[in-house]
């Protein structure tokens, strides 16, 4: 099978020679239920004479998804709770996040929004939905910044996203506009001349942030096109998730916190993995990441530390794993405090 284009079935992935076909079936099973798609870009750059490649880990399903743990939730960070109206999640006071569109590029095995995404999910915000978003934001002078994020933003046309951001441009009290995206990394030539006018259009500072796991990502492609963003006068910082089996080892932190900064890109959030749906396989314990975190104090430039955070099960925020954020209660368990000061059962104890 040659990869020209996005590989999205079991049998497609048996074509291209990552699933052997003994497991197209339970393949096909953990399909039915999660988006798929390896964008030609990904598939080259995954090695199949390697058993543990940590890219084609976090992209090419695996029969592990369909082992769910009772700690899993459909809506592990809880933006359903913070959702007024469709498309709009208002979790902090300064910002909010809009999510205009529900699919993306790749369909990465950890997702947390992995029951909302892709063609059996959301999908994208209807017209009216829309101008009820952007009516939301402009009626809410507090909100300071609109992230971006869904899905991919970065899958709308460039006439699309130019329309959305002069819309955001006419919002005064708006004053950053940030996007979440892999594009830049899983299908770097969409990053043209046109894309960027699109994300400039609203006049006000725009930033980018992109995700990425490994080193092996940031490939000279990628590179360029974080490259055109920067010189066009976009910042870009990074975020990346901790994953067993792909970054959870210090040498390759360290490498990828470096080829971020290389790309002129600043390392932003580390999130350990949240508790989507039949994603146990991925996630570390929180004092293996620590440890982790830890081993990158002296080992790289302060460029290139990163915040290692956990989005607080039930809605509650975000909160750096330091001592001051988070306390053992037991053996993998611990007491969280949100930025409001409350404190949260990590796990959830419900």
């Amino acid at each position: 099978m040659t990869m020209d284009r996005t590989i999205r079935t079991a049998g497609e992935l048996v074509g291209a020679g990552l699933v052997g076909a003994a497991d197209e079936q339970a393949i096909s099973r953990v399909a039915s239920r999660y988006a798929v798609a390896i964008s030609p870009t990904l598939a080259r750059l995954i090695d199949r004479d390697d058993p543990h490649d940590p890219i084609a880990r976090q992209f090419v399903p695996d029969a592990a998804e369909l082992t769910l743990a009772p700690e899993e939730r459909a809506d592990p960070i809880g933006d359903g709770a913070h959702s007024p109206v469709a498309g709009i999640v208002h979790r902090y006071p300064d910002r909010v996040l809009m999510k205009a569109v529900h699919v993306c590029p790749v369909y990465c095995r950890f997702c947390f929004r992995r029951e909302m995404v892709g063609p059996q999910g959301l999908g994208t915000l209807t017209p009216a939905e829309l101008d009820v978003a952007i009516a939301y934001i402009a009626t809410h002078p507090e909100i300071w910044e609109v992230i971006l994020t869904g899905g991919d933003p970065l899958v709308l046309s460039p006439r699309r996203l130019g329309e959305i951001m002069e819309r955001l441009g006419k919002i005064d009290h708006v004053k950053i506009v940030r996007f979440h995206t892999r594009v830049p990394v899983v299908e770097p030539d969409r990053i043209d001349a046109e894309l960027i006018a699109a994300l400039k259009a609203s006049g006000k500072a725009t930033y980018v942030a992109l995700h990425a796991n490994h080193p092996r990502e940031l490939t000279t492609e990628a590179r360029a096109a974080a490259a055109r963003l920067i010189d066009a006068g976009i910042v870009m910082v990074s975020q990346s998730v901790l994953l067993k089996g792909v970054n959870d080892d210090a040498d390759v932190l360290a490498e990828l916190m470096r080829a971020f900064v290389e790309t002129r890109i600043k390392p932003y959030y580390l999130h350990h993995p949240d508790l989507a749906p039949g994603t146990s396989h991925f996630r570390l314990s929180i004092d293996e990441g620590r440890a982790l975190v830890a081993s990158l104090r002296g080992r790289v430039s302060g460029l290139c530390q990163p915040t290692y955070i956990l989005d607080i099960p039930g809605g509650h925020g975000k909160a750096v794993i330091g001592a001051s954020a988070i306390e053992a209660e037991g053996v993998g368990c611990y007491t969280v405090s949100d930025f409001r000061g409350n404190k949260h059962a990590y796990p959830p104890k419900d």
